[in-house]
């Protein structure tokens, strides 16, 4: 599918509508993609995170990208893996559909993902790449909105696996 592409590279220099934050439930910053984000985006995206409340595990948040190429930040706190029977595979779904959902409804035509609850909540890289390529190409089947989703891995171990997901669901 063209409107798909799996990229290595750095999420916070995507030039998209908006880039997808792999963020923890309290919203206000935490390590790797969370904090690269929250870092390169300045502190204007503390001060709005610090309104929403939060979010939960599988749900999304938008706020705007201040200092980022992204005009909006998709916040979504990825499960903790804990060993796959505590509805991980769900909660993961969700955060790629909740997402994708608010995409859709604030007019964002080009979004980028990172490899989300692969790093430090530790979710089998194989299972999470076919889950999320999973549910973007439902999504992009059933709607025109979104006119390219990408996919931005770490490393090209991590690229590999969504790869492998996409010609294997494509298959």
């Amino acid at each position: 599918m063209k409107r798909l592409s799996i990229v290595k590279g750095d999420i916070v220099k995507m030039k998209t509508d908006a880039i997808v934050n792999a963020a923890n439930t309290s919203l206000l910053g935490g390590g790797g993609v969370d904090g690269a984000i929250h870092r390169a985006a300045g502190p204007e995206l503390l001060a709005e995170c610090e309104t929403l409340n939060g979010c939960r595990t599988g749900e999304a948040k938008i706020t705007q990208g201040y200092k980022l190429k992204a005009k909006y930040v998709i916040h979504t706190p990825g499960p903790i893996w804990r060993g796959g029977k505590w509805g991980e595979a769900e909660l993961l779904a969700n955060c790629y559909k909740n997402s994708l959902a608010l995409a859709k409804e604030h007019g964002v035509k080009t979004i980028a993902f990172p490899s989300i609850s692969t790093g430090v909540y530790r979710f089998p890289v194989d299972e999470a790449a076919r889950i999320a390529v999973g549910e973007i190409l439902r999504f992009l089947e059933e709607e025109a909105s979104v006119e390219q989703v990408t996919i931005v891995c770490f490393d090209d171990k991590t690229k590999e696996y969504y790869l492998d997901a996409l010609a294997e669901l494509q298959a």
